[in-house]
């Protein structure tokens, strides 16, 4: 997965919108960030992030939806304890995290196992991605993003 490459295809449940597919999206601007775990601090920190952001990504026409293995009913959860307004969608075959590319090998404290690397990417509304951005570090994320997004 590079920049200028186009998003590869999927279609995933989410929590409050029934389905979201990249056709859905066709000729719509969109945010993808992945991110390991519902209600964990970091994932936490994320979404209100984008959720305290959400008028902001309106404004450019830019949808903004959350990807993670989690259920459809976790992220149900997740949504209502925080008051997220982003859309959650659930790849919990993990389908579209091996599309992306964010499915790795990751390693704490010496022990291996696979999971969702952090990141987020920002299409275009032809389905083009344009920004990439990897192993993410939840501090100013979003405000970079949203800068990106501007510039669109």
């Amino acid at each position: 997965m590079e920049i200028g490459n186009p998003a590869p295809d999927f279609v995933m449940a989410t929590d409050t919108a029934g389905e979201i597919s990249l056709k859905s999206l066709s000729g719509q601007k969109f945010v993808f960030y992945f991110y390991p775990k519902d209600d964990t601090p970091g994932c936490t920190k994320e979404a209100i992030g984008f959720t305290e952001n959400a008028a902001e990504f309106e404004k450019l026409g830019v949808r903004v939806i959350g990807v993670s293995k989690d259920t459809v009913a976790k992220h149900g959860k997740f949504r209502t304890k925080h008051n997220l307004s982003v859309l959650l969608a659930s790849d919990e075959d993990g389908a579209t995290c091996e599309a992306y590319g964010v499915w790795v090998e990751k390693n704490m404290y010496g022990r291996k196992y696979m999971g969702i690397e952090r990141a987020t990417f920002l299409v275009d509304g032809s389905g083009i991605v344009r920004t990439i951005w990897r192993k993410v570090k939840v501090k100013g994320h979003v405000d970079a993003v949203l800068t990106a997004a501007a510039d669109l």
